[in-house]
């Protein structure tokens, strides 16, 4: 999303200085241009030549210099951003930009550009909390400002309260969600993702070998592109994508009961989650002991959460998958009038490219009309933009 992006990141003064280096170093590695502008203020906490060393470009600090011996620094900065990043941004940067003062280069700059800009405020709850504060930032929204929420937690000041800079991580979702439409504000989408595990005793267990990287993708999409987002995921070693309802479980009975106490505030429920068919009779207290040369395990059926939830649709959008090994089509076809779904994304595990652990996926979307879309090999997160291309066309057919 931000791969070639040219981005300027203002840095004002602030403890949380030291979180704008790593989203710089996210930044670079997101293959994002960035160039940094910091106020007199920041570089009493951190020396420019840090930005300077991980963004590879000068850093940017006087209102009267030039840049490259011919441009003014704020209009070519203004002129060659993609996108603005204010971070931190305190009460005082917020203050000024509000009110339309530019008397430094990073104001000035911000006053000048076209570029979207995103704010992330850092400061004391106190002056977070104050009216006029309040008001300034509630200004800059209504003219078009994305703005970032502080988080609750302890402060450097020592007070303990909202005010404290997200993660680099989340800034960065926060960043990506900038160029993205908002073409599915206003939905709930549910999402499950990665394995269950059906316990043996207390060390074994049966599982499969999801990832979870799938559902991720498309929970990070969906909340780009703006709608409210419950993910319940299975044990995975990803990391839960800002800004979403993160519901983590273990088994196929706890994944049930997590779906269907979410499920009535979806409108779409997407499960590319991998839930274990069965799970033991009997679950053993203690460990199983190697006492014979074979071993008799005794299995009975999971609950078909998918197709639980294809009965009781109602108007919801209904998405499945079907990871198979062989006709790919005909199972997935089977599985798609089976469950009642509206739409079903199918793959082969045993294409290279299109197995479990990866990061891309040779998928197809066959639709409940019959239709069948042949996607070729793309990142993960292409296909859940693909996915989600599709269920808002179901979305606004059904208006």
């Amino acid at each position: 999303m931000l791969q070639g992006k040219s981005v300027v990141l203002g840095v004002s003064g602030g403890i949380a200085v030291y979180k704008a280096v790593e989203l710089l170093r996210l930044l670079t590695k997101a293959g994002a241009d960035v160039h940094v502008i910091m106020t007199k203020n920041a570089r009493e906490f951190v020396t420019p030549l840090t930005f300077q060393t991980l963004s590879g470009n000068p850093v940017h600090t006087d209102l009267f210099s030039l840049y490259q011996e011919h441009e003014i620094d704020h209009i070519s900065l203004a002129d060659r951003a993609d996108l603005f990043i204010l971070a931190p941004a305190t009460a005082n940067l917020i203050g000024k930009i509000a009110h339309g003062l530019a008397d430094d280069l990073l104001t000035t700059s911000v006053m000048a550009t076209k570029a979207p800009v995103l704010i992330v405020p850092a400061m004391n709850v106190n002056m977070y909390e104050n009216p006029i504060y309040q008001r300034n930032e509630k200004q800059l929204i209504e003219f078009g400002y994305h703005l970032l929420e502080p988080v609750t937690g302890a402060l450097a000041c020592g007070w303990e309260g909202k005010g404290k800079m997200p993660s680099p991580e989340e800034i960065m979702a926060a960043a990506a969600g900038v160029f993205v439409p908002k073409d599915l504000l206003g939905h709930t989408i549910l999402v499950t993702a990665g394995p269950t595990r059906e316990e043996l005793d207390p060390v074994r267990y049966i599982s499969n070998y999801s990832s979870g990287k799938m559902g991720f993708a498309i929970a990070t999409e969906a909340r780009h592109r703006g709608a409210e987002v419950i993910l319940i995921a299975g044990p995975t070693n990803l990391t839960a994508p800002a800004g979403v309802r993160y519901v983590p479980v273990v088994s196929a009975q706890e994944m049930r009961e997590a779906v269907f106490d979410a499920l009535e505030r979806a409108d779409v429920v997407i499960k590319a989650a991998a839930v274990a068919d069965y799970h033991p009779v009997v679950r053993s207290t203690q460990k199983i002991k190697k006492t014979a040369d074979d071993l008799t395990l005794q299995l009975e059926k999971n609950p078909d959460i998918l197709a639980e939830i294809g009965q009781q649709k109602g108007g919801r959008i209904v998405v499945g998958f079907a990871a198979e090994t062989e006709r790919l089509l005909v199972h997935a076809a089977e599985k798609l009038k089976k469950k009642n779904l509206d739409l079903i994304v199918a793959n082969d595990i045993t294409k290279a490219g299109a197995g479990f652990d990866g990061d891309t996926n040779i998928v197809r979307l066959l639709h409940a009309d019959g239709q069948v879309d042949e996607l070729e090999l793309m990142s993960k997160a292409a296909v859940a933009e693909k996915i989600l291309n599709q269920v808002k066309r179901l979305l606004d057919n059904r208006k």
